[in-house]
């Protein structure tokens, strides 16, 4: 083990620190006016939207101790632009949001024209970080807790309409944010208020695309698409604010199914505390009776297989009385099977597939957890495709919606973190001794006992991220690129892991789950997955499991004018990207590609960017630098594959 490295890799706070204005070409170059204007549901497209990103109007307010005090400030402070959160350089602000604070936003509805005075409006919040309550014309309307999934108000009872209730104009939307960050047990991610090391800059409020869609009076509420592993057969289940009549089409091969009777019991698990509305995991809902399911089952003769090198979607058109969704999806399976040698493989349609991933934080310097514009969100992918790599580890946070539409369309296997959460870490225990001696203390049991331990003594915030863990699978289970469900990582807030994966499971059987990545392994899940920086990359064969690597490199390589800070974290450093680019070539091939026929099937190299002083990304934090030259071994993808 290089201690030494081992040893400068502790991260420590440094909230003294002032960052470097760093702009992405992206955020250097954004339109105020044009901001993130695609629609923001790729999977769930109607022809009404109506975008609300742009300037708001802001005020800070300090808690009054009453969280009851509902008062919207008389006066603002200011213009915020929306999605950016107040502390990114793109809103405007630059001004954090502390748990003892209040953010108000504000913003003047664009004039409404109802098609018929029985439609509905429905107000959509991409993601509020952390606990937002919304507000119509002064009236409170409902309330959404938790930072990283989406929701839905019907705001339609509480617009002022002139005489004829078609025209819906001079109306007010409020919104109220609190924001307790990591000075609570709620779900963060990465976000700190004493940033530094691993740990980043704490963002707030809106971060994700805000729109208004109308509806009539009957509509269609949620989609729920399952390839099957036979690859053939594709289960369909849709459901309705009320009974009527339901139409599936799948252009192109001109298969159509409808049904009238319906079933009141849905086929997938919806035993969890959200209700929803056209938007899954919704907290908020105005539908006046239960929703309505309706199951379709197409097979297609000689189906077209998606994969990284041949990512082909579906599209799909659902008709329900007035309403119409346009969506797709994907025939392909993701599974674990012994390979022809006897060792666990993940498969992509039934075939062994190396993964070839890499770790993505989705932090912008200029945006922090907004990508400044749907083009920066295709160039990560596209570049780390250029860079050969076939799968990216969204690391504990969810992302926008459109990340993964492009992930879908362009070819990118996903892995999909849990966002973390839990009281304040003991990092001795979970980071540490783990690192150090992983064969005693990374196989700690996350039981009753060792709740503390694991910053989890609160039975409100374990009931919560079980709540969020179902509501985030249920959110992107259509989405055809997701193959794998990470529930914990390095013991960052866990907690019975093992009862744990048996709820995902029942909440999704058709993708692999990685239980806990790195250590604190309860011996369940499909992937035996470990982190390894400090020693020599090695294969640890099981029976009944395939073994990851699920974060190795770590390479770092600061350069001035691109980074945060001057300070250096990462796990092994190196002064010139000549140096780097060696160290990374002979780890790839040297290292790396040797292990794939001892049984290693898969590994995450640390990392897409840089992020602020972690400076070990393939690319500058900014973007505009690719340390690595991809050109060294150009059929590196095509030889990984041969086991």
């Amino acid at each position: 083990m290089d201690l030494i490295d081992a040893i400068r890799a502790i991260d420590k706070p440094h909230v003294d620190d002032v960052l470097n204005r760093l702009y992405t070409p992206w955020g250097e170059n954004l339109d105020p006016d044009n901001v993130l204007k695609e629609y923001p549901r790729p999977q769930f497209v109607r022809d009404s939207y109506i975008n609300l990103n742009g300037y708001w109007e802001y005020a800070f307010c300090t808690e009054s101790g009453d969280e009851s005090d509902l008062t919207i400030p008389k006066d603002m402070e200011g213009i915020i632009l929306v999605p950016f959160s107040p502390e990114a350089m793109l809103s405007g602000v630059e001004r954090r949001l502390n748990p003892e604070s209040y953010l108000w936003y504000q913003k003047k509805l664009p004039d409404l024209t109802r098609k018929n005075q029985a439609s509905r409006f429905l107000l959509h919040f991409g993601a509020v970080d952390q606990f937002a309550d919304v507000f119509i014309n002064n009236t409170l309307i409902g309330s959404h807790s938790g930072g990283y999934l989406p929701f839905t108000v019907d705001i339609t009872d509480y617009l002022k309409f002139g005489d004829d209730n078609l025209l819906a104009k001079d109306n007010t939307l409020n919104l109220r944010v609190k924001d307790t960050s990591d000075s609570s047990y709620h779900s963060r991610g990465k976000q700190t208020l004493k940033r530094g090391g691993m740990y980043y800059t704490c963002q707030s409020g809106i971060w994700q695309t805000v729109w208004i869609e109308e509806v009539p009076e009957t509509y269609i509420r949620e989609l729920f698409i399952r390839p099957e592993n036979d690859l053939k057969t594709v289960s369909i289940e849709i459901s309705t604010n009320r009974p009527t009549q339901v139409s599936v089409k799948i252009p192109g091969l001109e298969q159509v199914k409808s049904a009238s009777s319906a079933s009141e019991q849905s086929q997938y698990n919806n035993d969890f505390e959200y209700s929803s509305d056209t938007c899954p995991c919704v907290g908020i809902d105005h539908s006046e009776v239960s929703p309505t399911y309706y199951h379709f089952t197409f097979e297609i003769t000689d189906p077209h297989l998606w994969s990284p090198e041949d990512p082909y979607l579906y599209p799909l058109q659902i008709t329900a009385a007035e309403d119409q969704v346009k969506s797709y999806f994907a025939v392909r399976s993701y599974t674990v099977e012994k390979d022809p040698k006897g060792f666990m493989r993940f498969c992509l349609n039934h075939k062994p597939y190396f993964l070839m991933g890499v770790l993505d934080q989705g932090y912008w310097p200029d945006g922090l957890y907004t990508a400044p514009s749907d083009e920066a969100l295709i160039f990560d992918i596209k570049e780390m495709k250029r860079l050969h790599f076939n799968m990216l580890r969204k690391h504990i946070k969810v992302e926008s919606a459109r990340w993964y539409y492009h992930c879908d369309r362009l070819g990118m296997i996903v892995w999909q973190d849990m966002v973390s959460g839990g009281s304040s870490y003991a990092k001795p225990m979970v980071s540490y001794l783990p690192t150090l001696f992983p064969k005693v203390f990374g196989r700690m049991s996350d039981g009753p006992a060792y709740y503390k331990t694991f910053s989890r003594g609160s039975a409100e915030g374990r009931s919560e991220w079980i709540n969020e863990m179902k509501s985030t699978i249920r959110y992107l289970y259509n989405v055809p690129s997701i193959a794998t469900w990470v529930l914990f990582n390095e013991g960052w807030g866990q907690f019975n892991a093992a009862g744990a994966t048996i709820i995902a499971r029942e909440m999704d059987d058709s993708r692999p789950i990685d239980q806990a990545s790195g250590w604190f392994d309860e011996g369940s899940g499909n992937f035996r997955s470990v982190h390894n920086y400090f020693r020599p990359l090695t294969v640890e064969v099981e029976e009944k499991r395939a073994f990851v690597i699920s974060e190795y490199g770590g390479f770092t390589h600061h350069i001035e004018g691109h980074s945060s800070v001057d300070r250096v974290f990462g796990y092994k450093k190196y002064n010139t990207i000549e140096e780097l680019g060696v160290a990374y070539y002979n780890l790839m091939n040297g290292t790396l590609k040797p292990l794939i026929p001892r049984g290693l099937s898969g590994a995450v190299y640390t990392q897409l960017s840089d992020v602020e002083e972690e400076v070990n990304g393939l690319m500058t934090y900014d973007r505009r630098i690719t340390k690595i030259n991809p050109d060294l071994d150009p059929n590196m993808t095509a030889r990984i594959n041969e086991y």
